[in-house]
């Protein structure tokens, strides 16, 4: 994932009005959303369904009078599920009250996000701030209790720790109040319309498969890889997988893309099957631009697979370290990161 600055910047300077960028892990939509932004056709394809409800809703957000009658909806709904409210562990007990946890259990329930856009729209809200931090005035900025804004931590330190701070009892909060008043702000900020351009749900290896080539073929290739071996996003973000059906627990098993890419064949055949399936949809004078880890196994497994793929281009490779402190840097994490590394392949002639 990347800054919205640097997805402009990169689609402006290799690619035209009119052509087609594709990032085969487009994450929450950056790329694609920059690319049409700037006039082209963005086409993005993401395994991860959190990152593909964030980016679906920026691209195509359902009217804002029906996402706020969903949620009225699910509000009244959601009085059925007091009584299974009362039964989730101790630490969705101390983590929302009883009516915000009967609310998302019911969310959880009827929310059809992957084929409804007002479920969806609904569901990025919800997602959004399903937790974060109390103000310093007391009041709640999300639904949760005291929590971090950016990743859940897991539920035993989580329950130790609101314990120790005295953080017991979960904020009452308005529902149909509080999330309305975060919607109708968001609207008002207005949201482009995207016709042209789309991220699709899947593994990229199968998805391009199925996609049809441009008729010039896709000008720019432009993403950014998941990194081998260094966190485990299903992990940081269990209580918002929670929220679409899965366990009441954090894990790392299961589904390829919720693992950490330890192993370096699994990673070098991720990347390698991800372009050459794309690689059938390129213009012959097609740039890929690259940005991914400058630790030493990520980087030199995708130089590796990139030269492999493409011995007819040049491979320019810029380091890109970071230059400001990272978010886990806000949280105590003083440590030196590696920055990232941005690996460019253009036509020798």
């Amino acid at each position: 994932m990347f800054p919205v600055s640097f997805a402009r910047q990169v689609i402006n300077d290799f690619s035209e009005k009119g052509d087609v960028v594709l990032d085969p892990f487009a994450g929450r939509g950056t790329s694609v959303f920059c690319a049409y932004e700037a006039g082209r056709e963005g086409i993005g394809i993401e395994h991860n369904p959190l990152g593909w409800i964030y980016g679906n809703t920026k691209l195509r957000p359902a009217a804002e009078n029906r996402v706020i009658s969903r949620l009225i909806d699910l509000h009244f709904a959601s009085v059925d599920n007091l009584v299974e409210a009362d039964s989730l562990p101790e630490f969705f007990q101390i983590c929302f009250s009883r009516s915000v946890r009967a609310f998302l259990i019911t969310a959880r329930e009827q929310l059809d996000w992957k084929r409804s856009v007002v479920d969806r729209t609904l569901m990025a809200f919800l997602l959004t701030y399903l937790h974060g931090k109390i103000g310093e005035s007391g009041s709640p900025q999300s639904l949760s209790n005291q929590m971090r804004q950016t990743k859940a931590l897991a539920p035993d330190y989580s329950v130790n720790w609101w314990r120790k701070h005295g953080y017991v009892i979960p904020p009452e909060i308005d529902i149909i109040d509080f999330m309305c008043s975060r919607i109708q702000w968001r609207y008002q900020k207005g949201f482009p319309k995207f016709d042209r351009s789309s991220i699709k749900l899947g593994d990229s290896r199968k998805v391009l498969k199925r996609i049809s080539r441009p008729e010039n073929g896709v000008r720019l290739l432009l993403t950014s890889p998941p990194y081998c071996g260094v966190t485990s996003y299903y992990y940081d973000q269990w209580l918002r997988f929670w929220l679409l059906g899965e366990s009441e627990r954090p894990s790392i098993t299961g589904d390829e893309w919720k693992g950490k890419y330890d192993s370096k064949l699994s990673y070098r055949l991720l990347l390698h099957d991800t372009f050459i399936s794309a690689s059938r949809l390129l213009s012959e004078d097609a740039t890929i631009y690259v940005r991914t880890d400058a630790r030493k196994v990520t980087r030199d497994i995708s130089i590796e697979v990139l030269s492999k793929i493409f011995p007819e281009k040049r491979l320019d490779v810029f380091e890109a370290p970071f230059t400001k402190p990272t978010q886990t840097h806000l949280f105590g994490d003083r440590s030196p990161k590696p920055g990232e590394v941005d690996l460019i392949m253009r036509p020798s002639r």
